[in-house]
């Protein structure tokens, strides 16, 4: 059993590492950005409270977020532990989880920070494209479709979201940064906090995961010995 949580301004790749972490080690990968999208998208009564704040790169408020993520880890995929993709955002809701955890007899053993400079992630965010139908994730430089504009998968028309816009991306940034220096100092505090360099490529970050990762399953068995 692991839990871990991947965290990282918008665009630092956390959603890539996380989906390679799934495949590899067969974890459920739970993201939060993705679960609010697919509820704006069924126009569920969360989606829509949601999607004003999601429209103007303000995090979206704390209840409705945990209500939301309580739900799914309560799914029977996430018993025998998950990775966190963009949640916990504030302290708020770290400080929650844990409760959650705890009732659950689960604990986090690592969380993994992607630390990317914020001119790099506005042009990483800025030229993003999306597969509507697959939601394989494109990047007009770094990860450019065979053909332009269109999905190497399916053939539909990629999108930019509208939350990818670049006056939306700094406002999504400032947001952030405003939120993530307590949660940092809390997982620090716990000993948990393993930085990477979000920026040396994907194959180099995916082999620092890869340890991190390892360590936490070598030092869960030793607490459990």
């Amino acid at each position: 059993m692991m839990c871990i949580v991947i965290l990282g301004p918008p665009g630092s790749g956390k959603g890539v590492q996380a989906s390679e972490l799934q495949r590899r080690r067969g974890l459920p990968h739970i993201a939060s950005g993705d679960l609010l999208r697919a509820h704006v998208r069924d126009h569920t009564p969360l989606g829509q409270a949601a999607k004003p704040f999601m429209d103007r790169g303000d995090l979206v408020p704390d209840h409705l977020v945990l209500n939301m993520m309580a739900a799914r880890l309560a799914e029977p995929d996430a018993q025998q532990g998950f990775l966190l993709d963009g949640f916990p955002r504030t302290l708020a809701q770290a400080q929650a989880l844990d409760h959650r955890l705890q009732a659950m007899s689960q604990r986090l053993d690592a969380v993994i920070f992607l630390r990317v400079p914020e001119a790099e992630l506005l042009r990483r965010l800025s030229g993003r494209r999306i597969c509507p139908q697959c939601n394989t994730i494109y990047q007009v430089e770094t990860m450019p479709p065979k053909r332009e504009e269109i999905c190497d998968h399916c053939a539909a028309p990629l999108i930019q979201r509208p939350d990818e816009r670049p006056e939306v991306v700094r406002n999504r940034l400032r947001v952030y940064a405003d939120q993530t220096q307590p949660l940092l100092d809390y997982y620090r505090d716990q000993g948990l906090l393993r930085e990477v360099d979000g920026t040396i490529g994907v194959e180099r970050v995916f082999a620092q995961i890869i340890g991190i990762v390892a360590n936490a399953r070598a030092l869960a068995r030793e607490s459990r010995a």
